[in-house]
């Protein structure tokens, strides 16, 4: 499980990340200042760094500095080229500008530790195994044949896990903004998720919504 520290001085907004990034299944240390911040990343080890620019007591353009061979996400709402070009010269691996898409950042987060960290493309749960690079799936050891809008299905449902998702939502997902189908299509294809794989109690009916992945 990797380690993240959030430094964002409006609890609000450190608050929201850290709820989501846990139920995306991440460990996460809250700090509100700059000065903290620092001090808590030299007294552990972090597998990442989501560093706000406007700090109090020291900025994030002047945390970073000295965060050798951390990796650092900036998410701030300075906006400027000149901010992001500083932000990304001074070694950051990705620049995020406040207001930001909750699922946006998650997946920019298992970017980075993808390309750093060298996080495996795999997902288990129960008796499950997902294999994400090359879109297989066991049970029981046992590789499960997915149709392709299927297994896309599942990955919406693993990438926002723990998360109540519309079934207007998941035809984004899944089926991209073009799709002019009924939506019923997603239930067909969460009966068949349900029943290829026996997860009649994980994929849960969300009422007057659609679905969750419970985990």
């Amino acid at each position: 499980m990797a380690k993240i520290l959030i430094a964002e001085d409006e609890k609000a907004i450190n608050d929201l990340i850290r709820i989501n990034l846990t139920l995306a299944g991440y460990e996460c240390k809250q700090v509100f200042d700059g000065q903290e911040a620092l001090n808590t990343a030299f007294e552990n080890k972090f597998d990442l760094v989501l560093l706000d620019v406007m700090l109090p007591k020291l900025s994030g353009f002047e945390i970073i500095q000295e965060l050798k061979g951390t990796p650092v996400i900036f998410v701030t709402a300075r906006s400027a080229v000149s901010d992001r070009l500083k932000g990304l010269k001074l070694g950051a691996d990705d620049y995020i500008v406040k207001p930001f898409e909750m699922l946006e950042l998650i997946e920019r987060v298992k970017a980075v530790l993808r390309r750093t960290k060298g996080e495996t493309r795999q997902f288990e749960f129960d008796d499950i195994c997902i294999h994400l690079d090359d879109r297989r799936v066991f049970k029981n050891g046992i590789e499960i044949a997915l149709k392709p809008k299927e297994y896309d299905l599942l990955e919406a449902f693993i990438n926002n896990r723990n998360i109540a998702l519309s079934r207007e939502k998941l035809i984004s997902l899944v089926w991209d903004f073009d799709y002019e189908g009924d939506t019923r299509t997603v239930d067909v294809h969460v009966q068949q998720l349900r029943r290829k794989l026996g997860l009649s109690e994980r994929i849960q009916t969300v009422y007057k919504t659609g679905y969750r992945l419970q985990l």
